[in-house]
């Protein structure tokens, strides 16, 4: 069966954040993998998509885009095919029975409602677009359909854990050079290395944005591998691909 994890903070908003559990497909791939772009056979990443929208919304419209790791939030008023994704890294909508939903395999997702106002969002905040403000610009294209941003509430999934993510001391300068108070996102560790809590900097831009529900799931994707895709963890095994979860959020039809 299908696992959504909930968020007490978005309320009785439709929402869910999936993991790699249920599913159909085999191999590296193993479960729930709904990534358009991995090289999984086609047919099992849209039974896929299917299983976990009918878990959510039965009858529902999934809706995703082609995630570039930027910055960029596009409105959605309507289904988008799957093949017609346009090149961004958020959505908002204001329109019910459309799912939005983000993909991730260790980046940021973070689900964002403004219930008052029918208003919801999905971002995926992986490190560039994170720094370069997609949370922000996804708050802002809530606030263009009537959200206000201090109703919006806003929950963090699963992504890779600060234990998890060794990064090297000129990664850590990007976010220094841009914000010094960026530096208490970064914890010791090897010689050259620090270990890097993203999830806890996404947070740290929501309530800068005027956020003041946040809610952090706190699952690191790296370490689950029973639970979770992990393109790190992938990488480290020497593995050809990896798979993708996907975190979703609607307004019922």
């Amino acid at each position: 069966m299908v696992e959504l994890l909930r968020a007490g903070s978005l309320g009785d908003v439709l929402h869910g954040f999936a993991g790699r559990r249920g599913g159909v497909s085999t191999g590296i791939h193993a479960g729930l993998n709904v990534g358009l772009g991995s090289e999984d056979e086609r047919d099992a990443v849209l039974r896929n998509r299917d299983l976990v929208r009918d878990a959510l919304l039965p009858g529902g419209t999934l809706v995703t885009v082609h995630q570039v790791h930027s910055p960029d939030a596009v409105t959605v008023m309507a289904p988008i095919p799957a093949d017609e994704r346009p090149a961004a890294d958020a959505m908002v909508t204001n329109r019910p029975g459309l799912i939005l939903g983000i993909l991730t395999a260790d980046c940021v997702p973070v689900l964002f409602a403004d219930a008052a106002a029918g208003v919801i969002g999905a971002a995926h905040a992986g490190w560039k677009g994170a720094l370069a403000g997609v949370t922000d610009r996804t708050i802002e294209g809530m606030e263009a359909l009537g959200a206000g941003r201090d109703r919006i509430a806003c929950a963090i999934g699963p992504c890779i854990g600060r234990s998890s993510y060794e990064v090297t001391l000129d990664f850590a300068d990007h976010f220094a050079a841009a914000d010094v108070e960026n530096e208490r996102f970064f914890t010791a560790g090897r010689e050259g290395h620090c270990q890097f809590d993203i999830a806890a900097y996404v947070a740290a831009r929501l309530a800068n944005a005027g956020v003041s529900q946040i809610e952090l799931l706190d699952e690191d994707t790296y370490s689950q591998s029973d639970r979770f895709y992990s393109y790190r963890r992938s990488c480290h095994r020497g593995e050809p691909d990896y798979g993708r979860q996907i975190s979703m959020i609607a307004l019922p039809g």
